[in-house]
């Protein structure tokens, strides 16, 4: 991707910005990693979780009518995991310690997942369309010839 190195500048500003972040991942929504910063996670893992829970919260917003999904957010025993939309095609994903201002990280990942959306879309735009393969020619459809009969042979190598 060409603005993976944009993407990791960005999410490196936002570590920068709110000191609680113990990590950040940029993913794609089919949950293909674009960019990380998360040390003692594994990111391709984290990143296919992302996809499966954002799965679950378009569905969730979208059976209760809510709208577009925006953010989710999980604060478990030791902490949270928050995710933002970025753009159409990817998802920003935070983890934070428990003694994180949430109206802080929302603030930030919000303004990180405007930008890393930006980004990811401008890469797309700008990438060259893939080549378009001219259609195959017809071909004819294959026909079986008919076999002359086999001929059984005895023992002796004569036939019958």
């Amino acid at each position: 991707m060409a603005a993976e190195a944009e993407v990791l500048d960005e999410l490196h500003r936002l570590r920068a910005r709110v000191p609680q972040l113990t990590g950040a991942l940029a993913a794609s929504v089919d949950g293909l990693v674009l960019a990380q910063d998360t040390p003692g996670v594994e990111p391709e893992g984290l990143a296919a979780l992302t996809a499966a829970a954002l799965g679950v919260a378009l569905r969730l917003a979208d059976a209760t009518g809510r709208g577009d999904f925006r953010e989710l957010l999980v604060h478990g025993a030791h902490g949270y995991v928050a995710t933002y939309a970025a753009g159409p095609s990817a998802v920003l994903t935070l983890l934070a310690g428990d003694r994180a201002n949430v109206g802080r990280l929302h603030l930030e990942g919000r303004r990180s997942g405007t930008r890393i959306g930006e980004l990811v879309e401008s890469a797309a735009e700008s990438r060259p369309a893939p080549a378009v393969r001219a259609p195959a020619k017809p071909t004819a459809p294959r026909t079986r010839t008919p076999r002359a009969a086999r001929t059984a042979t005895e023992p002796t190598g004569k036939s019958r």
